[in-house]
C-alpha cells in the first residue's frame, strides 16, 4: 500500500467513524429535550426516566465523537500538508466556529447532566435544548467546510497563488445551503430510525413496554418526517452537483455519453470498457429532469470529461444506488407509519410494523455513510474541486500505512468499547425504569 492510498483510506476510515457519532450528537439532544418537556408538562415520571436515559446515551457519543473529531482536526495537517497549506486560511473560519459551538455544547451537555434537582427545571431544560442547537451548528459548519472543497470560493486563484480571501464567502459557499440541508435531515432520518428500531426490538421482546413504547412514539416521528423530507433535500442537492460538478452526477449515474432527455438509471452493473451500463431500469428524460427541471436538457456525460479528471464511476454509482435504495426503503416505512397514525391506529402496536422499524435500525447510518461516499470519491481526482488534486496534497512522510493499521485497530476497539457501553445502558435502563 504505497502513501496515496493509505493516506486516503485512513481518512475514509477517520470520516466514516465519526460521521455516525457527529449525527447522533447532532439529533439525538432534541428527543432529549422533547421527553424533557412532556415531563415537565405532564410530570408522567417515564418521560423523566426517558431523558435520563437518553442523556447518558448522549454523553457516551459525545465522549466518543470529541475523541474521533479531534483526530480527524490532527489528521488534515498531518495527511494533507499542501492542502492545509493553502486552504486553511481561507476555509479556516468555520472549523473555529465549529470549535466555539462545540465548546459551547459541551459546557451545557455538564450543566444537563448535573443539573437536575439543583437548576430551575425550565433553565435545565433549556440548557438541552442548547446542546441540541450547538451540536446542530458544528455538524453545518463543518459541512460548509467540505462544501467548500465542492465549490471553492472566496479566493482569487491566479499564477497558482491563493489571493484576495475572503472567508465570509469561502463559509457561504454555493454549495453549503444544499449539502448542509441534507445532512442535516440525513441525521435526523439516521439517529431517528437507529434509535426507534432499538426501542421496537426491545418492545417484541416484551421488555419494559411502556417506556420504550414512549421512547419509540418520539423516535419515529422525528425519523419518519425527515424522511419523507429526505428526497426533496436530495432534488436541492442533485441540482447543485448537475450545475457545479457535473463529473460527479455522470459518475453518479454512469451517464457516459452527452445526450438531451438523458435516462435516470436505476440500479445496473457499469460496464466501463464498452461504456454502458448492464441490467439496469432506465427512465427516459428523467435525469434531466431531475438535474436541470426539464425533460429535453441536455445532460453532460463522461464523453465530455478528461480521463484524468474522471471520478472512480463503479465506487460512486454503486454508493449513489445504495443511498438512494435505502432512503427509499425508509421513506417507504414513513408512509405506512403516517398511515397508522391517521387511518390504521391498530397498525401503531402491529408487530409487522414494530419489526419494519427494527428492521430499518442500521439503514439511516449506512445510507448516510454511502452519501459521504459518494461525496467524496465523487470528487476525485480533486481535493479542491478544480484547483488541486488529492495526489497534489498528500503528505511526503514515508511510513503512512502503519499509522493506517494503527487508526484501524484504535477505531476497532473504540466500537466495540462503545457497543459495550450501550449495551450495558440498554439492560441498566430496563432494571432501573422497569413499569
Amino acid at each position: 500500500m504505497d502513501n496515496f492510498i493509505a493516506a486516503r483510506s485512513q481518512m475514509a476510515l477517520s470520516l466514516g467513524f465519526h460521521i455516525i457519532f457527529s449525527c447522533i450528537g447532532m439529533v439525538m439532544p432534541f428527543f432529549m429535550a422533547v421527553s424533557h418537556f412532556y415531563w415537565l408538562r405532564t410530570n408522567e415520571v417515564v418521560y423523566k426516566n426517558l431523558t435520563k436515559a437518553w442523556s447518558k446515551g448522549v454523553a457516551i457519543f459525545f465522549a466518543t465523537g470529541a475523541v474521533s473529531g479531534t483526530v480527524l482536526s490532527f489528521e488534515l495537517g498531518l495527511l494533507w500538508p499542501e492542502f492545509m497549506k493553502h486552504a486553511g486560511p481561507i476555509f479556516g473560519m468555520p472549523f473555529s466556529l465549529e470549535g466555539t459551538a462545540f465548546f459551547i455544547e459541551a459546557i451545557a451537555l455538564g450543566f444537563f447532566l448535573y443539573g437536575w434537582d439543583r437548576f430551575n427545571p425550565w433553565f435545565h431544560w433549556f440548557t438541552g435544548v442548547v446542546v441540541g442547537v450547538s451540536g446542530l451548528l458544528s455538524g453545518i459548519l463543518v459541512v460548509a467546510a467540505n462544501a467548500w472543497m465542492n465549490s471553492p470560493a472566496g479566493f482569487d486563484y491566479v499564477d497558482g497563488k491563493y489571493i484576495n480571501i475572503d472567508p465570509i464567502k469561502a463559509m457561504f459557499n454555493d454549495a453549503w445551503f444544499s449539502q448542509a440541508l441534507h445532512m442535516c435531515i440525513a441525521a435526523f432520518v439516521a439517529t431517528g430510525f437507529a434509535v426507534a428500531g432499538v426501542h421496537a426490538v426491545m418492545i417484541l421482546k416484551g421488555k419494559n413496554v411502556y417506556f420504550h413504547t414512549k421512547a419509540f412514539k418520539i423516535a419515529a416521528l422525528f425519523a419518519t418526517v425527515a424522511a419523507v423530507l429526505q428526497p426533496l433535500s436530495g432534488d436541492v442537492s442533485a441540482k447543485d452537483v448537475a450545475q457545479r460538478q457535473p463529473a460527479k452526477l455522470a459518475a453518479m449515474e454512469s451517464h457516459f455519453y452527452t445526450e438531451k432527455s438523458a435516462s435516470l438509471v436505476i440500479g445496473g452493473i457499469p460496464d466501463l470498457k464498452n461504456k454502458e451500463v448492464n441490467y439496469a431500469v432506465k427512465i427516459p428524460g428523467m435525469l434531466s429532469f431531475l438535474a436541470h427541471g426539464d425533460f429535453t436538457t441536455e445532460v453532460k456525460g463522461l464523453d465530455q470529461i478528461p480521463e484524468d479528471e474522471q471520478p472512480p464511476v463503479a465506487i460512486t454509482h454503486f454508493a449513489f444506488q445504495i443511498m438512494v435504495a435505502l432512503g427509499m426503503i425508509m421513506l417507504s416505512i414513513a408512509v405506512l407509519y403516517f398511515i397508522a397514525l391517521w387511518k390504521k391506529k391498530d397498525w401503531l402496536t402491529s408487530r409487522w410494523l414494530l419489526k419494519l422499524f427494527a428492521m430499518a435500525t442500521p439503514m439511516g447510518f449506512l445510507a448516510v455513510e454511502a452519501g459521504w461516499t459518494v461525496t467524496e470519491v465523487g470528487r476525485q481526482p480533486w481535493i479542491i474541486n478544480g484547483i488541486m488534486k488529492t495526489a497534489d496534497a498528500v503528505t511526503p512522510m514515508p511510513g503512512i500505512q502503519y499509522s493506517f493499521y494503527l487508526y484501524t485497530a484504535v477505531y476497532v476497539s473504540l466500537a466495540i468499547l462503545v457497543v459495550f457501553m450501550l449495551y450495558r445502558q440498554i439492560k441498566m435502563v430496563d432494571k432501573l425504569y422497569d413499569i
